[in-house]
């Protein structure tokens, strides 16, 4: 392979969803916070949307990895990441079941919504939430999906007990715009996107994933190569790493320290794709949202006895909306470091 010839400790181009690798963007930066956020203030249901390849899985885990890592753990958070949903209604809910690490004695629907309920009421007397995150949740169909509307009805009436993230391709946003979906359109707190990259985020983009997978020295790839994988990739962070790995396998088979326009032309060919590609990288235009309350009005739900929790407005107490921000901050700033020093 050409790690060794490019000086690097792994291969910068992989396919799977490694949050290490994670490109800071404006909306990728924007769409992290607001999910944090919404998981823990405890908002309800979150849809993320994406045209394909945009990285929307390595954000989710992204996502995940801020709520494990924060050092406050003022909100413990029970978690299940679906990754296939094409299932039927009972297959759906042993699924819960699985990932929640929930036993229950009877295979019945009603006693595994029972169990379901208990552990996410249990979840919130410890203070904490329960987590569902569906990806490629555009291939729901209409039953699965009214089944996580009425699991997401599962809350006291202080606050939400679990809370839902539903990500997928931009037609889920026009299949929740169905009007037989009025009633879990009507729960969704907040809508947010991924778009494809510019030509100067795909240069910041590439230079991070080479200094994230051990480069120290300067970048293998041309100023020209880069405006070429720009032409071929159409911005999609999946074809960009497409392209480039296979620009290095190539450069590397020739001994080529720096990779040329000449190269991706090469590798484009080999992966058929062409710059008459007809990608479909505009999202619909989505539902407008309610404009964000500001944070010394916002309500933070506690832990308490079931549905006496009690509540705390955060300009009294900003603890838990702290953490919050904290833990967004840092992994913020850790992205800008890295960026910044691998632009360097």
């Amino acid at each position: 392979m050409y790690l060794k010839f490019y000086q690097l400790i792994e291969e910068p181009f992989c396919l799977t969803p490694d949050p290490r690798f994670l490109h800071l963007a404006q909306p990728y930066r924007d769409a992290l916070g607001e999910i944090v956020q919404s998981i823990l203030r405890r908002k309800g249901i979150l849809v993320l949307t994406g045209p394909i390849g945009t990285g929307k899985t390595t954000l989710l885990h992204a996502a995940m990895r801020v709520l494990e890592s924060s050092k406050e753990k003022s909100i413990p958070l029970a978690s299940a990441f679906v990754l296939n949903p094409l299932l039927s209604r009972e297959e759906f809910l042993e699924t819960l079941m699985h990932e929640y690490e929930v036993p229950c004695a009877s295979a019945s629907k009603p006693a595994r919504l029972a169990a379901l309920h208990k552990m996410f009421l249990e979840k919130q007397q410890q203070g904490g939430t329960s987590l569902l995150i569906v990806d490629e949740a555009h291939l729901l169909t209409p039953e699965l999906l009214e089944e996580i509307r009425l699991l997401s009805n599962t809350d006291t009436y202080r606050e939400k007990l679990l809370q839902v993230v539903l990500c997928g391709q931009p037609e889920l946003t026009l299949l929740l715009q169905r009007r037989e979906m009025r009633a879990l359109q009507q729960r969704i707190t907040q809508y947010c996107s991924l778009r494809a990259l510019t030509l100067p985020e795909i240069r910041s983009y590439v230079a991070e994933r080479l200094h994230a997978a051990g480069l120290r020295g300067p970048s293998p790839f041309a100023t020209t190569a880069i405006e070429t994988v720009h032409r071929f990739s159409h911005g999609v962070p999946r074809l960009i790493n497409q392209v480039c790995d296979t620009a290095l396998s190539l450069g590397f088979a020739s001994r080529r320290e720096v990779v040329q326009s000449d190269l991706i032309l090469e590798a484009a060919n080999q992966l058929h794709m062409t710059e008459e590609q007809l990608l479909e990288l505009s999202p619909p235009v989505e539902p407008p949202v309610q404009p964000r309350v500001p944070l010394e009005h916002v309500t933070v739900p506690r832990g308490g006895p079931g549905p006496r929790a009690e509540t705390r407005v955060v300009a009294t107490n900003q603890v838990e909306v702290a953490a919050v921000q904290t833990a967004v901050d840092l992994i913020i700033d850790a992205l800008r470091h890295r960026r910044a020093t691998a632009l360097e």
